[in-house]
């Protein structure tokens, strides 16, 4: 644990620029300013990993420990165990909310409901084919949580994105395998039609149902 948390802190202090808000209130010593300094580089390491929520007094209890000398107050078993709660914790709040998001919009104007659970709202209708399963298709898509927060965006990018319709989420496949080119959908894809109780790294969390909002722009071969 020490060692993580050790080589956490160095890699972070040589690979992340440190902002210029992160100075203490003017006058403050030396180590104040060098330890908030190395606690932005820490926050933005965690953060970068996906961790949203944490106690910060006992972040810093638990950093003092380590660098003291004192050793950790709780044992590598429990640690683990505890990790692994807060994950069956959040999994379960996101299910939770996934479900009440969808619940609410399945009754707003427009939206339809399939029966695999996903939802969709044409905001235009192209007159282009429809895409094959084994077809790859060329999207503008903007990814976003029910929270509203941005997980990936080709329109942010200002770039299409290529798909094989074989390669994406089972929810993004099927809305995308409806559309017309030239068409313009949103789509609400329930967590188990997107990446379920395994989350996709650092970006997606566990059971999250996201939101998409594609435009089928052709289709590539």
């Amino acid at each position: 644990m020490k060692k993580r948390l050790f080589l956490l802190l160095m890699a972070a202090s040589v690979v992340l620029p440190l902002p210029s808000r992160s100075q203490p209130q003017p006058g403050a010593s030396l180590p104040e300013r060098y330890s908030y300094a190395m606690g932005v580089r820490l926050g933005q390491a965690l953060k970068a990993q996906g961790v949203r929520e944490l106690d910060s007094a006992a972040l810093a209890a638990a950093i003092d420990d380590v660098i003291s000398g004192r050793g950790a107050r709780m044992s590598e078993a429990e640690m683990a165990a505890v990790v692994r709660e807060q994950r069956v914790a959040r999994a379960q709040a996101s299910l939770a909310a996934g479900r009440d998001f969808l619940a609410g919009n399945a009754s707003r104007p427009g939206v339809t409901v399939l029966p695999s659970g996903l939802q969709y709202r044409v905001i235009e209708t192209g007159n282009g084919p429809r895409p094959g399963a084994d077809d790859t298709v060329r999207v503008h898509y903007h990814g976003t949580r029910i929270d509203g927060s941005v997980f990936d965006s080709s329109v942010e990018r200002g770039q299409p994105a290529d798909f094989p319709l074989t390669g994406v989420i089972p929810g993004f496949r099927e809305g995308i395998s409806l559309m017309s080119v030239g068409s313009h959908w949103q789509l609400a894809v329930p967590s188990e039609l997107a990446y379920g109780e395994r989350g996709a790294g650092a970006d997606i969390g566990p059971n999250e149902t996201l939101l998409f909002e594609i435009q089928l722009l052709d289709i590539v071969r």
